[in-house]
């Protein structure tokens, strides 16, 4: 596979799963402690890969749980955090500036933070009350996310008996990282095709639902946007028919990321409309992809997983055929803002 290293993607993702057990064990120190609430508090994309489960605990489990803009909360407050919460902040470096802020504005607050870093001597390993180390890099860290915060929610649910199957659960996770590398492996052809044809594209129209928009909206952000400057347009699969079905003709780029979960004929129904509106109209499908020893259950909490995975091998074609490296910034972290 092009510019890509099978050991190390193994042993991130598997060094994600591996701190199930320590999550579990600093939630259920949390919840015993009396907490009431959990907050998701990232920054850009990290808050993004929260978004699954924050919307896996919204919909399935009584726990009050919010997903805030980190930079935003601390100026506006919120009447729910306090010393009864839980805070989750993800962030690949540890020293994110509005993460660590947050930090210490909910510590100030009392509430016990959980902190998902890549990197252990930093502001948000040292700072958080748990502090989870998962050496990643932009190309491997979607899954790494994706996978710890889904990890959160399921042990939030075992403990308060709203979930049945967490070992099991992490079991199949356990197998995941290697039935992803199969998935990879088995779609580096169609990954440089794709990125071909999108190659030259001026802008994407890119879309989903359910579990999947999270995926869509940080594809088209922080990797199209940010690291290979093209425009895009993320659009939830619902607010399709509410505006951006006006930017379709033909010419027009559309990127659809169909998911396992119910809120898949979302999604169909985008598809169903575009063919006779634009000839450009690119579907990625997670139900396409085997998955050996991953049961329906858990496939469809792992929709954007896949699709991350899918997408690094996309990314990877993309930045060589642009000659624009995915590493190359004109302003982010380059100059003061």
């Amino acid at each position: 596979m092009l510019n890509f290293d099978e050991k190390r993607f193994l042993r991130i993702q598997s060094g994600a799963v591996s701190h199930a057990g320590g999550l579990y064990r600093a939630l259920q120190e949390c919840l015993e402690q009396g907490a009431e609430n959990l907050f998701f508090l990232g920054t850009g994309g990290a808050a993004i890969l929260m978004m699954p489960a924050t919307q896996l605990l919204q919909r399935q489990s009584s726990l009050p749980t919010f997903l805030e803009m980190s930079a935003e909360i601390v100026l506006t407050g919120h009447q729910a955090l306090g010393p009864k919460s839980i805070v989750v902040i993800p962030s690949l470096s540890g020293t994110t500036k509005e993460s660590v802020a947050v930090m210490e504005y909910c510590k100030e607050k009392g509430a016990k933070i959980i902190s998902l870093i890549g990197h252990a001597e930093t502001p948000l390993a040292k700072g958080a009350d748990y502090a989870f180390v998962n050496f990643a890099e932009d190309d491997t860290s979607c899954e790494s996310f994706y996978l710890q915060s889904l990890i959160i929610a399921l042990a939030v649910m075992h403990l308060r008996g709203e979930y049945d199957d967490f070992d099991a659960s992490v079991q199949e996770l356990v197998r995941l990282p290697h039935a992803l590398l199969n998935v990879k492996k088995a779609y580096e052809n169609q990954a440089e095709r794709i990125a071909e044809e999108i190659k030259n594209e001026p802008y994407h129209i890119v879309t989903g639902a359910g579990s999947t928009w999270p995926e869509a909206f940080y594809y088209g952000m922080c990797i199209l946007e940010e690291m290979q400057w093209i425009r895009t347009r993320p659009v939830h699969s619902s607010d399709f028919f509410h505006g951006t079905l006006e930017l379709v003709e033909k010419g027009v780029s559309v990127l659809l990321f169909k998911g396992e979960d119910a809120s898949r004929p979302l999604v169909e129904r985008v598809e169903r409309f575009l063919p006779d509106y634009t000839d450009k109209v690119r579907v990625f499908d997670t139900a396409e992809f085997t998955l050996e020893g991953i049961s329906d259950e858990v496939r469809a909490l792992i929709s954007p997983v896949i699709l991350a995975t899918i997408f690094e091998r996309v990314s990877a074609h993309l930045e060589v055929k642009r000659n624009h490296p995915l590493t190359t910034r004109r302003y982010y972290k380059r100059v003061a803002y």
